[in-house]
């Protein structure tokens, strides 16, 4: 297992831990595994442990929750060494399930197409910032929209359509595409103050709220077509 501080300023520490196998998606589309640890460097606040996946080819975080599954988990720092042995324990069981699952999901996402215009649909579906824009969007009001959100959406589908990650086999006109133009856009597009701030948001914030609203619509897509996104 591989470590690596990504920062260590101000109150918190930020830590990534590589470990040894790979989602693997269609025949080279390598995912990575990482246990994602933040902490207050103070000694009193939890440890918070991620099982974080992040794809090769264009170092997406694919960090969304399947439904049913928790992907984190929180350990206090006046727990005894066993009880943190436990939890320790209880993530690599954890992130070992979920790899499996999310490599079976991926692979099937892989194999589903998806038309140009759906995409941009799952995507404004998935960047809505309010529920005022949602309820625009479902009701057909797209003259309503902000030129900021409508921006958004273009830049998000212009990395979707010629982004060089996005022209794979496995992501070219297909739902895993669709998942990763989003990821991609706050991974690669996005622009942040600085790098603690992307942390922070694709970590915890607005970026991974996105991202599992996506991934979301992803599942329902899988199973209702693109109904899913009406």
């Amino acid at each position: 297992m591989l470590c690596k501080a990504l920062h260590n300023k101000g109150e918190r520490i930020f830590i990534t831990a590589k470990l040894p196998d790979y989602i693997r998606v269609g025949r080279n589309d390598l995912i990575e595994q990482y246990l994602f640890l933040t902490t207050s460097h103070d000694g009193f606040g939890s440890i918070t442990a991620a099982f974080t996946p992040i794809r090769i080819v264009c170092n997406n975080t694919l960090n969304a929750a399947l439904q049913g599954a928790a992907n984190t988990i929180k350990i206090r720092h006046t727990a005894s060494a066993h009880d943190k042995l436990k939890q320790a324990h209880k993530l690599l069981g954890i992130s070992k399930q979920l790899a499996g699952e999310l490599e079976e999901l991926f692979n099937h996402w892989s194999r589903i197409r998806i038309t140009d215009s759906a995409v941009k649909r799952l995507i404004q579906l998935a960047m809505a910032p309010s529920k005022e824009v949602l309820q625009n969007l479902q009701t057909g009001k797209e003259d309503q929209l902000s030129t900021v959100f409508n921006n958004v959406v273009s830049s998000i589908l212009d990395y979707s359509f010629t982004s060089e990650s996005q022209q794979e086999a496995t992501t070219k006109g297909t739902l895993f595409g669709a998942y990763n133009s989003i990821t991609g856009y706050f991974q690669n597009v996005k622009a942040f103050r600085d790098e603690e701030s992307k942390l922070k948001s694709i970590m915890f914030g607005s970026g991974l709220q996105r991202s599992q609203t996506a991934f979301n619509l992803c599942e329902e897509f899988a199973r209702h077509g693109v109904t899913a996104l009406n």
